[in-house]
């Protein structure tokens, strides 16, 4: 089939942008799964069909450009790749290079174990068992200039939801730890890769939480420094921390580098919130385990308790400063059967009006940061900065840095930088567990050598105009 099209890109922005994803329309009867483009200034760049975003009238290309404004990207007859490399886009040709499905898994549930030039990833399924090493997600996450596993364990991830479903109060705490992730490819091609994860999530106490789906739809772009992802979760309407919790949700983002060490030891965002320091919520959950544990000690007839608080008992009859959450939160879980349902309501409710006092205690003020937060010099190593739409969390000794724009401003976030156990957290929630980020926000998260030159490289995102213009044959 014959093809003649040429497109000019209007940029507007900061210099020296970097590749960006480009999207060019074609009339929906060329719909090759890969055709290459000589773009000005670069040469021959493959552009990847998007299956789910083509429409009967137009067939949508995306290719990855440094844009230049004025550039001029050509399409004809030499765009079609031979017969042989075109025939499947799971792997690139050797003349277009690009994303490469790669082995072996480091985790038996994963979906994919890709290298996108840039980045080294491994996206998981989940198995459902209830334990950190079950969750969905990206479980292992490598930039490929540094070879540093940002998730090494495998014991937690990227990409998790939680709030308002997953908290004690709904008996469920760890939704990338109950459920295994129905996986829909919409994407795979050398220049782009689009994964959806999707489920039902499972009933907790709260009955108008109950019989709620969720999907997370997961884009990684060859040789470029971030990913975006798309929560979207069936309406809902709750009441958390004692205000109504409309279809907002916690994201969850954490990191680990054992015991002593930290991924990220600052916090900032781009123009500077208010934070407070300290989780007297996680504190008072930890002291209302070790009551009901010693409690438990203490009575008459220790036989008739469930097998499974057994269980629980001895797994959390020991200091829980620096335990993980996942640990002493599960005793709460309703699927867990260590506590009856009427017990977990009665214990949560002294712990949340509790919380509620606690949390906005005058010995509590909020801080007006001057420069980036030292987070694990801080009390419980935990801070609950107000809204924002671009964060960011580096190390200030290695350089390495991650940043999130949000598509809409969260409410707050909850940060944790905990050397004591190594776990780095990024998630969007306030005080006593409040989910803040709206559903179906875009999430672009960036990872590089940024921690000096991090709202630069946010700019690039922010203040950049890209737009493609059909030209006269």
């Amino acid at each position: 089939m014959n093809i003649s099209a040429r497109y000019r890109i209007h940029y507007s922005g900061p210099a020296h942008s970097g590749p960006r994803p480009i999207r060019i329309r074609l009339p929906s009867s060329i719909d090759q799964p890969i055709l290459t483009a000589q773009v000005e200034q670069e040469g021959t760049v493959p552009f990847q069909r998007l299956a789910g975003e083509s429409t009967p009238e137009n067939s949508v290309y995306l290719g990855i450009v440094e844009p230049h404004d004025g550039q001029i990207v050509v399409f004809d007859d030499s765009s079609y790749e031979p017969e042989s490399a075109a025939s499947s886009t799971s792997e690139p040709s050797e003349a277009t290079g690009g994303i490469k499905l790669i082995q072996p898994f480091h985790e038996r549930d994963a979906i994919c174990r890709l290298d996108t030039g840039y980045f080294d990833l491994e996206l998981c399924r989940g198995t459902g068992s209830g334990e950190g090493a079950s969750k969905w997600g990206i479980r292992h996450f490598t930039s490929k200039q540094e070879q540093v596993d940002l998730l090494r364990s495998g014991n937690n991830a990227l990409g998790g939801f939680y709030g308002p479903f997953f908290t004690p109060e709904n008996g469920l705490i760890n939704p990338p730890e109950h459920v295994v992730a129905h996986v829909t490819v919409e994407e795979c091609g050398p220049v782009m890769h689009r994964y959806l994860l999707s489920g039902r999530i499972p009933d907790g106490l709260r009955p108008e939480l109950r019989g709620k789906s969720f999907s997370v739809e997961f884009t990684f772009y060859r040789d470029v420094d971030f990913f975006d992802r798309r929560y979207h979760v069936d309406h809902f309407e709750t009441e958390v921390n004692g205000r109504c919790a409309l279809d907002r949700i916690t994201v969850g983002d954490e990191f680990e580098s054992g015991e002593g060490g930290l991924v990220f030891d600052r916090f900032d965002s781009y123009n500077r919130t208010p934070y407070r320091e300290g989780d007297p919520y996680a504190a008072l959950l930890k002291q209302e385990v070790a009551s009901i544990i010693n409690e438990s000690k203490n009575q008459e007839n220790p036989q008739e308790e469930p097998a499974r608080f057994a269980y629980f008992r001895n797994l959390l009859d020991r200091d829980l400063t620096n335990a993980h959450w996942d640990l002493y939160w599960r005793l709460f879980s309703y699927w867990e059967h260590a506590l009856t349902d009427a017990q977990i309501r009665e214990h949560l409710a002294q712990v949340t009006a509790q919380a509620h006092v606690t949390a906005d205690a005058n010995e509590r003020p909020w801080h007006m940061p001057s420069q980036a937060i030292d987070v694990s010099s801080l009390k419980d190593q935990t801070i609950f900065p107000g809204a924002a739409d671009c964060t960011a969390e580096f190390n200030s000794s290695n350089g390495r840095c991650m940043i999130w724009l949000t598509s809409q401003p969260s409410g707050g976030f909850q940060i944790v930088q905990r050397p004591q156990s190594g776990w780095v957290n990024w998630g969007t929630n306030t005080e006593n567990e409040s989910p803040a980020l709206p559903v179906d926000t875009r999430i672009r998260t960036i990872y590089g050598n940024y921690a000096q030159s991090w709202r630069e490289r946010a700019d690039l995102e922010t203040q950049a105009s890209i737009q493609v213009q059909k030209q006269a044959s």
